[in-house]
């Protein structure tokens, strides 16, 4: 039948805490992890009822840490580290930067001057195409033009508004250039 309570089990911890603290350690890898977990031991055993009855208090004991350690572990998994929450709030801050708002904000209306001085087809077209994802064969049906049109129109659209940002026009689409035979 059952040897000991709770009382008991305290004390078997307090006299083996460098005993289990090692064989935690050896099991887990970590120091630190086998410290915590013994501390989290002794809450529970001191928060068990006297009606708590123990076999084996020893192994007990040493099988509550395992457990502990192992609900430890898995929080840890979910949760952050302090380092990495504030590696978040510097990034934050990096991009709330008074400096860079003002600065995107003053590109967006750069941009959208640049927009209105184009004819209203080719403003319509570049609008559609790179701020509403629409489709080129979808422009195209829209306003009655080829594919191609739509692609020149497109192309003259983004290099009229490069030169009034300052930037320089690069195609990442389209048809390739044709180089002459070597």
């Amino acid at each position: 039948m059952p040897d000991t309570f709770h009382q008991p089990l305290r004390d078997l911890l307090v006299l083996r805490y460098d005993e289990f603290r090692q064989r935690l350690r050896s099991r887990l890898g970590s120091r630190q992890l086998a410290e915590d977990a013994l501390q989290e031991t002794w809450l529970r055993v001191d928060a068990m009822r006297d009606s708590t009855a123990v076999r084996h208090p020893a192994a007990y004991l040493f099988r509550v840490a395992l457990n502990v350690a192992e609900e430890q572990r898995r929080k840890q998994a979910r949760v952050m580290t302090l380092d990495e929450v504030e590696d978040l709030y510097l990034m934050a801050d990096e991009r709330a930067d008074p400096a860079r708002e003002a600065l995107g904000e003053q590109e967006i209306a750069m941009l959208r001057r640049a927009l209105s001085e184009l004819p209203r087809r080719r403003r319509a077209i570049v609008t559609a195409a790179r701020l509403n994802d629409v489709p080129h064969k979808e422009i195209a049906a829209r306003h009655g033009v080829s594919l191609r049109t739509v692609e020149k129109e497109l192309k003259a659209g983004l290099e009229h508004c490069c030169k009034r940002l300052d930037r320089e026009y690069i195609q990442r689409f389209g048809p390739k250039i044709k180089r002459p035979p070597s």
